[in-house]
C-alpha cells in the first residue's frame, strides 16, 4: 500500500514539473518569435541607422542562443556540465579566432 502511493506521489511530482519545464519552453519560444520580428522589422522598416541595426540584431542572436542552449537543449539541468564545457569552450575558441583574424586583418 505504502508503495503505490509512493508512486502516486512521483507520479504527481513529475507531471507537476513536466508541466512547468513546458511553461516555461513555450514563453521561450514565443520571446524567440518576438525577437524574431524584432529583427525583421528593424531592417525592413529601416527605423534605426545602420550602425545600431547590426548590434542590436547580433544581441538578439545571443539571446535567442542563449534560450535555445537553456530551455530546449536543457543545459539548466544537472549532468550535462561536460556538454555545457565544450560549448563554452568551442565558443570562446570561435571568439578568440575571430578577434586574431580581425586584428591581424586591420594592422
Amino acid at each position: 500500500m505504502t508503495e503505490n502511493t509512493s508512486s502516486k506521489k512521483v507520479d504527481t511530482f513529475q507531471k507537476r514539473k513536466n508541466k512547468e519545464e513546458m511553461k516555461y519552453q513555450l514563453i521561450t519560444f514565443g520571446l524567440m518569435i518576438i525577437f524574431t520580428l524584432v529583427a525583421f522589422g528593424l531592417v525592413v522598416g529601416e527605423l534605426m541607422p545602420k550602425m545600431f541595426v547590426i548590434p542590436t540584431i547580433l544581441l538578439l542572436a545571443i539571446v535567442q542562443v542563449a534560450f535555445q542552449f537553456y530551455y530546449f537543449m536543457h543545459m539548466k539541468h544537472s549532468g550535462h556540465e561536460m556538454p555545457s564545457v565544450m560549448i563554452y569552450g568551442g565558443i570562446w575558441a570561435a571568439i578568440l579566432t575571430v578577434t586574431a583574424l580581425s586584428v591581424l586583418t586591420w594592422w
